[in-house]
């Protein structure tokens, strides 16, 4: 992410970047199948994290705030790592590449979601019900992140809460069908 943000994504080769991890260009690609999905190393870990939150959240908590706690338990960090996080979401912000490839990793995010929302609701994670959730969830999480990159004197977990708080006064104020 240093080198990125240094010197521009597209400046760096993958041979800089293999040499600064002291591997060769070859050993880089085990480990990632693209330059894009180096900023996403730890992303993977994020996800499972985030399984592992909804898994153990009280059943009887209604379906929205047993997410929202999860999400914003699953996001909280060491200061180290809320900078390293900053880094990376500007760096993906500023290029459409890196958010293309961020984009594809968020889905596999959303996927836990709407597996946890199926569920409780007792449907495939396909079902229409799961995803619009899911991606609401999605939605309102990625908004509050946008707020807290925006916004350096603000918290991290209130940004997430307060945004998936709306998302959660939203779905609570809906008509019954």
């Amino acid at each position: 992410m240093e080198m990125f943000s240094a010197h521009g994504y597209d400046e760096v080769t993958l041979d800089e970047l293999a040499a600064a991890a002291g591997i060769g260009r070859r050993t880089f690609f085990r480990y990632f199948p693209s330059k894009a999905d180096a900023l996403m190393a730890d992303f993977e870990q994020d996800v499972e994290r985030l399984r592992e939150l909804l898994a153990d959240s009280d059943p009887g908590l209604p379906l929205i705030q047993a997410i929202r706690r999860a999400v914003v338990a699953g996001n909280s960090y060491h200061a180290a790592d809320l900078a390293r996080l900053r880094l990376r979401l500007r760096l993906q912000s500023d290029h459409p590449a890196l958010q293309a490839n961020a984009n594809a990793h968020y889905e596999r995010w959303q996927q836990v979601i709407a597996e946890f929302a199926a569920c409780r609701l007792g449907q495939s994670a396909g079902a229409l019900q799961p995803q619009v959730i899911a991606r609401a969830i999605f939605g309102a999480a990625f908004a509050g992140f946008m707020s807290w990159l925006c916004d350096d004197a603000g918290e991290l977990g209130s940004k997430l809460d307060a945004a998936l708080g709306v998302l959660a006064d939203s779905f609570g104020n809906q008509p019954s069908s």
